[in-house]
């Protein structure tokens, strides 16, 4: 299983996570320092079976980007949570830190319920 993570701009090509993000990720025990951001490319959409959006606009920008050949099913990372269907995970950067917890918890539901999916 390949798992990766890009982004639907190209606004941090290359650069880390927020060290907010970091630290959160840190006190969870899953560092994520040496993650580097990039931006979705064509290609994904056929190497991928699966492309988890985290919002409604990232969603759409995906379903723009997705080339006719595609074959990656696009859905929202809380769709696969009970009771979630439709709910974007909020983006915390301009929030208090505190935000980052919420988003971290948020993350981590829906990648376990989008694990236990495809088990």
């Amino acid at each position: 299983m390949i798992i990766d993570s890009a982004g639907t701009h190209d606004w941090h090509t290359d650069q880390p996570p927020d060290e907010r993000a970091q630290a959160v990720a840190e006190k969870n025990g899953a560092p994520i320092d040496h993650l580097r951001a990039r931006p979705v490319r064509t290609a994904d959409f056929r190497n991928f079976d699966h492309i988890i959006a985290l919002d409604s606009e990232n969603l759409s920008c995906l379903k723009a980007m997705e080339p006719a050949d595609g074959t990656a099913v696009l859905s929202l990372l809380l769709d696969h949570v009970e009771g979630r269907a439709g709910e974007g995970v909020v983006d915390p950067f301009y929030e208090k830190d505190e935000a980052f917890g919420i988003t971290w918890s948020d993350a981590v539901a829906g990648a376990k319920a989008l694990v236990a999916k495809l088990s």
